[in-house]
Protein backbone atom coordinates (compact mmCIF):
# COMPACT_ATOMS: atom_id res chain seq x y z
CA UNK A 1 0.00 0.00 0.00
CA UNK A 2 2.41 2.92 -1.20
CA UNK A 3 1.95 6.37 -0.14
CA UNK A 4 4.35 8.03 -2.28
CA UNK A 5 5.82 7.52 -5.71
CA UNK A 6 8.96 6.04 -6.02
CA UNK A 7 11.16 8.76 -7.33
CA UNK A 8 13.07 6.99 -9.27
CA UNK A 9 11.09 6.03 -12.68
CA UNK A 10 12.34 5.94 -16.82
CA UNK A 11 12.45 9.38 -18.33
CA UNK A 12 8.82 9.57 -19.95
CA UNK A 13 8.32 10.70 -23.82
CA UNK A 14 6.56 14.37 -24.32
CA UNK A 15 3.08 13.93 -25.21
CA UNK A 16 1.65 15.03 -28.38
CA UNK A 17 -2.00 15.82 -27.41
CA UNK A 18 -4.46 18.65 -28.01
CA UNK A 19 -8.36 18.30 -27.45
CA UNK A 20 -10.98 16.55 -29.42
CA UNK A 21 -10.74 12.89 -30.58
CA UNK A 22 -8.93 10.28 -32.15
CA UNK A 23 -7.69 7.26 -30.14
CA UNK A 24 -5.08 4.74 -30.31
CA UNK A 25 -1.40 5.29 -31.95
CA UNK A 26 0.72 8.16 -30.42
CA UNK A 27 -0.15 10.80 -33.47
CA UNK A 28 -3.90 10.64 -32.00
CA UNK A 29 -5.05 13.71 -30.60
CA UNK A 30 -5.55 13.65 -26.51
CA UNK A 31 -9.13 13.96 -25.49
CA UNK A 32 -8.74 15.81 -21.78
CA UNK A 33 -11.06 16.98 -18.61
CA UNK A 34 -10.23 19.42 -16.19
CA UNK A 35 -11.65 18.14 -12.59
CA UNK A 36 -11.52 20.17 -9.27
CA UNK A 37 -10.82 18.09 -5.90
CA UNK A 38 -13.45 18.95 -3.40
CA UNK A 39 -11.67 19.47 0.04
CA UNK A 40 -8.59 22.06 0.10
CA UNK A 41 -5.89 19.24 0.23
CA UNK A 42 -5.32 16.89 -2.43
CA UNK A 43 -2.22 14.69 -3.07
CA UNK A 44 -1.96 12.87 -6.03
CA UNK A 45 0.51 10.89 -5.06
CA UNK A 46 -1.19 9.66 -1.93
CA UNK A 47 -4.16 8.86 -4.26
CA UNK A 48 -3.05 7.15 -7.15
CA UNK A 49 0.30 5.36 -5.13
CA UNK A 50 -1.48 1.89 -3.92
CA UNK A 51 -2.01 1.28 -7.97
CA UNK A 52 1.63 1.11 -8.74
CA UNK A 53 3.39 -1.96 -8.82
CA UNK A 54 6.70 -1.10 -8.22
CA UNK A 55 9.26 1.80 -9.82
CA UNK A 56 9.25 -0.09 -13.11
CA UNK A 57 5.67 -1.09 -13.57
CA UNK A 58 4.93 -1.40 -17.26
CA UNK A 59 1.98 0.18 -16.79
CA UNK A 60 2.48 2.49 -14.06
CA UNK A 61 4.42 6.19 -14.56
CA UNK A 62 5.12 9.55 -13.14
CA UNK A 63 6.42 12.91 -14.98
CA UNK A 64 8.80 15.17 -13.70
CA UNK A 65 6.05 17.73 -13.09
CA UNK A 66 4.27 15.12 -10.67
CA UNK A 67 1.91 14.23 -13.13
CA UNK A 68 0.98 10.33 -13.07
CA UNK A 69 0.01 8.11 -16.33
CA UNK A 70 -1.92 4.74 -16.34
CA UNK A 71 -2.24 2.60 -19.21
CA UNK A 72 -5.24 0.18 -18.17
CA UNK A 73 -7.79 -2.22 -19.53
CA UNK A 74 -11.32 -0.46 -19.85
CA UNK A 75 -14.74 -2.17 -20.59
CA UNK A 76 -14.21 0.30 -23.74
CA UNK A 77 -10.84 -1.33 -24.61
CA UNK A 78 -7.48 -0.29 -23.84
CA UNK A 79 -6.42 3.67 -22.45
CA UNK A 80 -3.73 5.62 -21.08
CA UNK A 81 -4.78 8.48 -18.74
CA UNK A 82 -1.92 11.18 -18.03
CA UNK A 83 -3.18 12.72 -14.62
CA UNK A 84 -1.42 16.25 -13.09
CA UNK A 85 -2.35 19.29 -11.31
CA UNK A 86 -2.89 22.23 -13.37
CA UNK A 87 -1.83 25.21 -10.96
CA UNK A 88 -4.97 26.40 -10.46
CA UNK A 89 -6.34 23.62 -7.69
CA UNK A 90 -7.75 21.51 -10.19
CA UNK A 91 -6.54 18.28 -11.91
CA UNK A 92 -6.05 18.45 -15.51
CA UNK A 93 -6.22 15.06 -17.16
CA UNK A 94 -5.50 13.66 -20.82
CA UNK A 95 -6.58 10.21 -22.33
CA UNK A 96 -5.91 8.20 -25.90
CA UNK A 97 -7.58 4.83 -26.56
CA UNK A 98 -10.79 3.00 -27.11
CA UNK A 99 -11.01 3.28 -23.21
CA UNK A 100 -10.07 7.01 -22.90
CA UNK A 101 -13.85 7.95 -23.03
CA UNK A 102 -14.42 5.66 -20.06
CA UNK A 103 -11.17 6.63 -18.04
CA UNK A 104 -12.29 10.31 -18.29
CA UNK A 105 -16.01 9.62 -17.57
CA UNK A 106 -14.44 8.03 -13.73
CA UNK A 107 -11.64 10.37 -13.42
CA UNK A 108 -13.50 11.90 -9.98
CA UNK A 109 -14.52 8.16 -8.90
CA UNK A 110 -10.87 7.49 -9.24
CA UNK A 111 -9.43 10.43 -7.87
CA UNK A 112 -11.79 9.96 -4.57
CA UNK A 113 -14.86 12.00 -5.57
CA UNK A 114 -16.82 9.26 -3.76
CA UNK A 115 -14.14 9.08 -0.47
CA UNK A 116 -15.54 10.70 2.40
CA UNK A 117 -12.31 11.08 4.89
CA UNK A 118 -14.62 13.28 7.48
CA UNK A 119 -15.82 10.28 8.25
CA UNK A 120 -12.52 9.21 10.13
CA UNK A 121 -12.54 10.21 13.91
CA UNK A 122 -8.51 9.36 15.59
CA UNK A 123 -9.03 7.97 18.45
CA UNK A 124 -5.09 7.74 18.77
CA UNK A 125 -2.22 10.96 18.90
CA UNK A 126 -0.21 9.09 16.25
CA UNK A 127 -3.05 8.83 13.71
CA UNK A 128 -4.34 12.40 14.77
CA UNK A 129 -0.76 13.51 14.11
CA UNK A 130 -0.65 11.20 10.30
CA UNK A 131 -3.88 12.84 9.11
CA UNK A 132 -2.94 16.44 10.27
CA UNK A 133 0.52 15.81 8.38
CA UNK A 134 -0.70 14.40 5.04
CA UNK A 135 -4.84 16.01 4.56
CA UNK A 136 -4.34 15.10 0.79
CA UNK A 137 -4.95 11.37 1.07
CA UNK A 138 -8.24 10.60 -0.55
CA UNK A 139 -9.00 6.72 -1.18
CA UNK A 140 -9.22 5.66 -5.11
CA UNK A 141 -11.84 3.64 -6.94
CA UNK A 142 -10.78 2.50 -9.76
CA UNK A 143 -14.06 0.52 -10.92
CA UNK A 144 -11.46 -2.46 -12.47
CA UNK A 145 -10.96 -5.77 -10.62
CA UNK A 146 -8.74 -7.80 -12.56
CA UNK A 147 -6.28 -4.97 -12.93
CA UNK A 148 -5.75 -5.22 -9.11
CA UNK A 149 -6.84 -9.09 -8.86
CA UNK A 150 -3.64 -10.62 -10.97
CA UNK A 151 -0.99 -8.78 -9.54
CA UNK A 152 -2.16 -9.34 -5.91
CA UNK A 153 -2.40 -13.05 -6.63
CA UNK A 154 1.41 -12.67 -7.56
CA UNK A 155 1.99 -11.06 -4.58
CA UNK A 156 0.84 -13.77 -2.82
CA UNK A 157 3.83 -15.52 0.13
CA UNK A 158 6.31 -13.90 -1.94
CA UNK A 159 8.25 -10.83 -1.60
CA UNK A 160 7.23 -7.62 -3.08
CA UNK A 161 9.94 -7.39 -4.84
CA UNK A 162 9.69 -10.49 -7.17
CA UNK A 163 5.72 -9.76 -7.61
CA UNK A 164 6.64 -6.67 -8.96
CA UNK A 165 9.15 -8.24 -11.25
CA UNK A 166 6.74 -11.32 -12.18
CA UNK A 167 4.18 -8.45 -12.72
CA UNK A 168 6.40 -6.09 -15.37
CA UNK A 169 7.68 -9.63 -17.17
CA UNK A 170 4.45 -11.18 -18.02
CA UNK A 171 2.90 -7.07 -18.93
CA UNK A 172 5.49 -6.46 -21.26
CA UNK A 173 5.63 -9.77 -22.74
CA UNK A 174 1.60 -10.43 -23.39
CA UNK A 175 0.21 -7.02 -23.02
CA UNK A 176 -0.06 -4.36 -25.79
CA UNK A 177 1.51 -1.30 -26.39
CA UNK A 178 -0.11 1.43 -24.09
CA UNK A 179 -2.46 4.16 -26.38
CA UNK A 180 -0.94 7.06 -26.87
CA UNK A 181 2.77 8.38 -26.84
CA UNK A 182 3.29 6.69 -23.98
CA UNK A 183 3.44 3.77 -25.73
CA UNK A 184 6.25 4.60 -27.75
CA UNK A 185 9.66 3.95 -27.38
CA UNK A 186 11.66 7.48 -28.09
CA UNK A 187 14.79 5.97 -27.39
CA UNK A 188 14.16 2.35 -29.25
CA UNK A 189 14.47 0.80 -25.48
CA UNK A 190 11.65 -1.74 -24.97
CA UNK A 191 11.50 -0.61 -20.86
CA UNK A 192 10.77 2.68 -22.04
CA UNK A 193 7.50 1.57 -23.38
CA UNK A 194 4.34 1.44 -21.31
CA UNK A 195 1.64 -1.65 -21.50
CA UNK A 196 -1.49 -2.19 -20.98
CA UNK A 197 -2.00 -5.74 -19.33
CA UNK A 198 -3.41 -8.71 -20.97
CA UNK A 199 -6.80 -9.40 -21.62
CA UNK A 200 -8.27 -12.15 -19.81
CA UNK A 201 -8.15 -14.62 -22.42
CA UNK A 202 -4.64 -13.64 -22.78
CA UNK A 203 -4.05 -14.41 -18.97
CA UNK A 204 -5.39 -17.39 -19.34
CA UNK A 205 -3.63 -18.79 -22.41
CA UNK A 206 0.30 -17.99 -21.28
CA UNK A 207 2.01 -21.20 -21.34
CA UNK A 208 3.29 -22.67 -17.98
CA UNK A 209 7.06 -22.50 -19.00
CA UNK A 210 6.33 -18.43 -19.10
CA UNK A 211 5.12 -18.38 -15.82
CA UNK A 212 8.24 -20.65 -14.76
CA UNK A 213 10.39 -17.72 -16.17
CA UNK A 214 8.62 -15.30 -14.50
CA UNK A 215 9.15 -17.26 -11.14
CA UNK A 216 5.62 -17.59 -10.63
CA UNK A 217 4.67 -21.09 -9.10
CA UNK A 218 1.82 -23.45 -10.19
CA UNK A 219 -0.46 -22.26 -7.18
CA UNK A 220 -0.04 -18.52 -8.06
CA UNK A 221 -0.35 -19.33 -11.98
CA UNK A 222 -3.45 -21.87 -11.82
CA UNK A 223 -5.11 -19.57 -9.66
CA UNK A 224 -4.94 -16.41 -11.96
CA UNK A 225 -5.64 -18.85 -14.94
CA UNK A 226 -9.19 -19.59 -12.97
CA UNK A 227 -9.86 -15.85 -11.95
CA UNK A 228 -9.18 -15.11 -15.97
CA UNK A 229 -12.10 -17.59 -17.13
CA UNK A 230 -14.19 -15.96 -14.95
CA UNK A 231 -13.27 -12.32 -15.23
CA UNK A 232 -16.58 -11.03 -16.41
CA UNK A 233 -18.19 -12.04 -13.17
CA UNK A 234 -15.44 -10.91 -11.05
CA UNK A 235 -15.44 -7.52 -13.24
CA UNK A 236 -19.17 -6.92 -11.83
CA UNK A 237 -18.11 -7.15 -7.99
CA UNK A 238 -16.43 -3.66 -8.63
CA UNK A 239 -19.72 -2.02 -8.12
CA UNK A 240 -21.01 -4.12 -5.81
CA UNK A 241 -20.96 -3.60 -2.06
CA UNK A 242 -17.55 -4.46 0.19
CA UNK A 243 -19.00 -7.85 1.64
CA UNK A 244 -20.58 -9.46 -1.50
CA UNK A 245 -17.73 -8.19 -3.43
CA UNK A 246 -15.22 -10.00 -1.37
CA UNK A 247 -17.56 -12.96 -0.91
CA UNK A 248 -17.57 -13.06 -5.24
CA UNK A 249 -13.97 -12.65 -5.44
CA UNK A 250 -13.75 -15.39 -3.10
CA UNK A 251 -15.24 -18.14 -5.09
CA UNK A 252 -12.26 -18.68 -7.14
CA UNK A 253 -10.36 -20.83 -5.49
CA UNK A 254 -7.11 -19.61 -4.47
CA UNK A 255 -8.23 -16.04 -3.65
CA UNK A 256 -8.63 -15.20 0.24
CA UNK A 257 -9.23 -12.65 2.46
CA UNK A 258 -6.12 -10.87 1.87
CA UNK A 259 -6.08 -11.02 -1.53
CA UNK A 260 -9.44 -9.97 -1.61
CA UNK A 261 -9.15 -6.79 0.16
CA UNK A 262 -6.07 -6.00 -1.89
CA UNK A 263 -8.45 -5.47 -4.93
CA UNK A 264 -11.25 -3.75 -3.29
CA UNK A 265 -9.04 -1.14 -2.33
CA UNK A 266 -8.81 -0.60 -5.45
CA UNK A 267 -11.33 -1.52 -7.46
CA UNK A 268 -14.25 -0.27 -5.14
CA UNK A 269 -12.66 2.46 -2.62
CA UNK A 270 -13.41 0.47 0.06
CA UNK A 271 -12.55 2.26 3.16
CA UNK A 272 -12.97 -0.71 5.85
CA UNK A 273 -11.07 -3.63 3.57
CA UNK A 274 -8.70 -4.86 6.15
CA UNK A 275 -5.89 -6.86 4.86
CA UNK A 276 -5.48 -9.72 7.22
CA UNK A 277 -3.48 -12.70 6.62
CA UNK A 278 -0.14 -10.47 5.81
CA UNK A 279 2.96 -11.13 7.39
CA UNK A 280 4.26 -7.88 8.70
CA UNK A 281 0.83 -5.54 8.82
CA UNK A 282 -0.55 -7.04 12.44
CA UNK A 283 2.92 -6.34 13.86
CA UNK A 284 2.89 -2.58 12.14
CA UNK A 285 -0.67 -1.88 13.43
CA UNK A 286 0.30 -3.29 17.21
CA UNK A 287 3.37 -1.28 17.61
CA UNK A 288 2.03 1.79 16.30
CA UNK A 289 -1.12 1.56 18.72
CA UNK A 290 -0.43 -0.37 21.32
CA UNK A 291 3.78 -1.07 21.50
CA UNK A 292 3.11 -4.61 20.57
CA UNK A 293 5.07 -5.50 17.60
CA UNK A 294 4.41 -9.33 18.64
CA UNK A 295 0.46 -8.53 17.62
CA UNK A 296 -1.09 -10.87 15.27
CA UNK A 297 -4.16 -10.69 12.92
CA UNK A 298 -6.97 -11.39 16.09
CA UNK A 299 -5.14 -8.14 17.82
CA UNK A 300 -4.50 -6.05 14.62
CA UNK A 301 -8.38 -6.32 14.31
CA UNK A 302 -9.30 -5.80 18.25
CA UNK A 303 -6.69 -2.44 18.00
CA UNK A 304 -8.70 -1.27 14.68
CA UNK A 305 -11.84 -1.30 16.22
CA UNK A 306 -12.85 1.52 17.24
CA UNK A 307 -12.14 2.83 13.63
CA UNK A 308 -14.67 0.34 12.50
CA UNK A 309 -15.82 1.26 9.26
CA UNK A 310 -12.78 3.05 8.42
CA UNK A 311 -10.02 0.53 9.09
CA UNK A 312 -8.21 0.84 5.80
CA UNK A 313 -8.17 4.20 6.37
CA UNK A 314 -6.72 3.79 9.64
CA UNK A 315 -4.30 1.66 8.35
CA UNK A 316 -2.68 3.86 5.60
CA UNK A 317 -2.45 6.51 8.07
CA UNK A 318 -0.61 4.41 10.41
CA UNK A 319 2.06 2.99 7.16
CA UNK A 320 2.28 7.02 6.49
CA UNK A 321 3.32 7.74 10.25
CA UNK A 322 6.32 5.90 9.66
CA UNK A 323 6.22 4.04 12.83
CA UNK A 324 7.09 0.77 12.42
CA UNK A 325 8.79 -1.80 14.63
CA UNK A 326 12.52 -2.27 14.70
CA UNK A 327 13.32 -5.47 12.69
CA UNK A 328 14.49 -8.78 14.45
CA UNK A 329 13.82 -10.97 11.72
CA UNK A 330 16.03 -11.26 8.60
CA UNK A 331 14.26 -9.82 5.29
CA UNK A 332 12.22 -12.44 3.60
CA UNK A 333 14.37 -14.01 0.79
CA UNK A 334 13.61 -13.84 -2.63
CA UNK A 335 12.51 -17.53 -4.07
CA UNK A 336 13.49 -18.56 -7.44
CA UNK A 337 12.27 -21.18 -9.42
CA UNK A 338 13.86 -20.35 -12.76
CA UNK A 339 16.48 -18.03 -14.20
CA UNK A 340 15.10 -14.80 -15.71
Amino acid sequence: MAGRFAPRTPALPTPRTSTGGGTGTGTSRAKTRTWTPPGDAFELGLVLGPLRRGPADPTFRTAPDGSAVRATRTPAGPGTLRVGPAGDGTVHAEAWGPGADWLLERLPEMLGASDDPAAFVPRHRLLAASQRRRPGLRLCRTGLVLESLIPSILEQKVTTIEANRAWRHLVSKYGEPAPGPYGESPDGRRDSRMYVMPDARAWAMIPSWEWHKANVDAKRSDTVVRAARVARRLEEAAGMEPEPAAARLQLVPGIGPWTAAEVLQRSNGAPDAVTVGDLHLPGIVGYALAGRPDTDDAGMLELLEPYAGQRHRAVRLILLSGRTPPRRAPRMSVGRIAHL
